[in-house]
């Protein structure tokens, strides 16, 4: 049976003419295409054309750049340290350097040949072998026979991943035996000495072979054979060397290798990791203007290079010290704290400080510390501490209290000229607060030439609001400690002053804010402050109000090429920080006051400056106490002494701050107490005046 389907020829029509094309339309279509081609083709023509002719020195140029690789020389040697009349203080001394810098392609047995060669010509410290030495040399030595002393059941464990290769490579050394390592001859020994030191560190450092007492005749023979000695070359190093032996040796700095905690810091900034760099005080502070120059070179081929540009010495610093008066400062320090130990009640004594500086800039002069320690044979010797300037904070006493008198200005607790009694002041549940003697009626003036507790006392109590009564409980208003710390950090107490090093210490600063505390705290007997704060403080009575930043940066000089200083690149100018929120005429009262503190009869400054000098300043004496067996616990009482002054009275042009720690142990028995800190300010300051009349 058929069965007939229906076809829709009208579809078939359709579907047939979408496939049936007349040649024209296959003409057009070739046409098309051949049009793209030629265009195509015209454009490739014309752009190897321009790359080819017409662009071929430009893309010369570029092939041979990134064919070329660049490498840097060594540091090149750094700037030096100048004092402010010109003095060099650092330079920089040429070595002689034998060093081997290692090689991929240079295998074990290459770099122990070449240590059997070289050892012969070099002379080096041989005895300083190790028994590890020899025996890393052996097994490097024997490395194809070395695999045999190691068990099956041990490279099974190394298979296991129980063992690892350090692990496989001990045993190796352990296995070395005693019979082996006594066959070492002379050579031997030379050998692995020297193979040893061409693979310690780092594998990218240069291994430095010998830099010291390097003779003619082997830094000749590594020269001129290192073609032939592949790896060992030789380099004109250099190192520090300080004019004036220690004298600021602290302040100046050290150098050395990138430390590990900053090696991101120096890689961003486009140091190497074996690049010498500042690591301390000024040598790192300054660090930007001291570094030298690499030299640039291009490789010409594996052996050779071409210089691109040369290395340059880094710029010179000029300090603001005066190097003559530093000496003379250290020495006087040294000499009076020897002698201060000689004397009764200074058993907790150990360091003092002194900083001379010129108020009217912020430029310090000269700053020491000295610290005596047992030489070891009964006696003393000092060692520098002159860090301790900016580090570490005491208890200051009256010095303070020119800042505490403009308070009571400022507020208007006292009035310029007004009497108060000096009688001592009793709160409820505390001791007695007194003078060092009741001084009876006075005014400000001689409050601060006889160091009157009790004057400041009572202007205190009036700044917080309180209404006293003897032996009764003090309510105060908390807000008075911020009224006398804020006027204090105009002077620079309880902040950064900003001296241009690394490293400043704030003092201590309590948040403890009971009445009795602001009475200690106006007398310098709660915060604790730094030298350089105190320094900073009396620098800004002495120049009319400005806190200046204290600096050791003077200027910064372009590097030559001979011993001459270059053209100045850097000047640091005189930086006000602010300015103290007074009038003039409460500024001068106190400067009245520190002038009465050195020149009435019986002001208790006078001789820590001498008189032909016009000073003024101000002395402190503090109640302390020293920690005496080492449990962190300060168990001895202890005095504190302090000074700052100024001279001219008239146009001040140097200031002067001595702080000497726990300087005398309050013996119940024997009430002597050292005048240490009078007499160092007294000679420093004649020191100054001698230099600078």
């Amino acid at each position: 049976m058929k069965i007939k389907q229906k076809v829709n020829k009208k579809n078939i029509n359709r579907k047939e003419r979408k496939y049936t094309v007349d040649g024209n339309t296959y003409k057009k279509r070739f046409f098309f295409l051949g049009s793209i081609l030629v265009v195509l083709f015209l454009v490739i023509t014309l752009r190897l054309y321009q790359v080819m002719l017409r662009e071929q020195s430009k893309y010369q140029e570029e092939l041979t750049t990134l064919a070329t690789q660049t490498v840097e020389g060594p540091s090149s040697p750094r700037g030096r340290i100048l004092d402010r009349n010109g003095k060099v203080i650092v330079d920089n001394k040429a070595v002689k350097t034998i060093y081997y810098n290692k090689d991929k392609s240079r295998g074990t047995k290459e770099e122990i040949e070449l240590a059997y060669i070289v050892s012969s010509h070099l002379n080096l410290d041989y005895d300083k072998v190790t028994d590890r030495n020899k025996r890393e040399f052996f097994v490097a030595k024997n490395s194809s026979t070395m695999d045999d002393r190691i068990t099956d059941k041990e490279w099974e464990k190394y298979e296991q991943r129980k063992l690892d290769s350090n692990d496989i490579y001990e045993l190796k050394i352990e296995r070395v035996t005693d019979d082996e390592l006594n066959s070492f001859t002379e050579d031997d020994i030379k050998a692995s000495y020297l193979y040893y030191l061409m693979n310690k560190g780092y594998s990218y450092d240069d291994k430095v072979i010998k830099n010291e007492d390097v003779t003619d005749e082997e830094y000749a023979y590594i020269a001129e054979n290192n073609e032939d000695l592949p790896g060992f070359n030789t380099k004109l190093d250099w190192e520090r060397v300080y004019n004036y032996g220690d004298t600021f040796r602290t302040i100046l700095g050290n150098i050395g290798t990138i430390p590990s905690e900053k090696k991101d810091e120096y890689l961003a900034k486009g140091y190497s990791l074996n690049d010498i760099v500042g690591t301390s005080y000024l040598e790192e502070q300054y660090e930007k203007y001291l570094k030298g120059t690499k030299a640039i070179y291009k490789t010409i081929n594996s052996h050779e290079l071409e210089l691109v540009s040369e290395g340059k010495r880094g710029n010179d610093i000029v300090l603001t010290i005066d190097i003559e008066l530093q000496q003379q400062l250290e020495a006087i320090l040294n000499e009076e704290i020897l002698a201060t130990k000689g004397q009764p009640n200074t058993e907790y004594y150990d360091r003092s400080y002194a900083v001379i500086q010129d108020p009217n800039t912020g430029e310090i002069l000269a700053m020491a510390g000295r610290e005596v320690i047992s030489d070891g044979n009964g006696g003393y010797r000092t060692i520098d501490c002159t860090t301790g300037i900016m580090t570490d904070p005491m208890t200051s006493g009256s010095v303070v209290k020119g800042a505490s008198m403009l308070v009571g200005y400022n507020t208007g607790a006292i009035t310029p000229g007004e009497y108060q009694v000096d009688e001592c002041i009793k709160i409820a549940g505390t001791p007695r607060k007194c003078s060092w003697r009741t001084l009876g009626r006075i005014n400000d003036i001689d409050a601060l030439a006889l160091s009157s507790n009790v004057y400041q006392f009572k202007a205190a109590m009036k700044v917080a609001g309180a209404t006293y009564q003897y032996n009764k409980p003090l309510v105060i208003n908390e807000e008075a400690f911020d009224i006398y710390r804020n006027t204090f950090k105009e002077f620079g107490l309880g902040v950064e002053t900003g001296i241009d090093l690394p490293v400043e210490s704030l003092g201590y600063t309590s948040s403890n804010k009971a009445p009795g505390l602001l009475l200690d705290f106006v007398m310098g007997q709660y915060d604790t402050y730094t030298a350089i704060q105190l320094s900073q403080y009396i620098s800004t009575f002495a120049n009319g109000g400005s806190r200046l930043q204290p600096h050791l940066l003077k200027e910064v000089h372009a590097s030559t090429d001979d011993e001459s200083l270059g053209d100045v690149i850097y000047t640091f100018e005189t930086n006000v920080l602010n300015t103290v929120n007074t009038t003039l005429e409460y500024l001068n009262r106190v400067k009245e006051g520190f002038y009465a503190v050195m020149n009435k009869s019986y002001g208790l400054g006078v001789g820590y400056i001498d008189d032909s000098h016009d000073p003024s300043g101000k002395t402190g004496t503090s109640q302390s106490a020293k920690d005496n067996d080492g449990d962190h616990i300060n168990d001895t009482d202890t005095v504190s002494t302090a000074f700052v002054g100024y001279a001219p009275s008239s146009s001040p042009k140097m200031s002067i701050t001595v702080t000497s720690p726990h300087s005398t142990w309050e013996n119940p028995r024997n009430s002597y107490s050292t005048l240490v800190t009078r007499r160092i300010s007294k000679r420093a300051s004649d020191a100054y005046f001698t230099l600078y009349p």
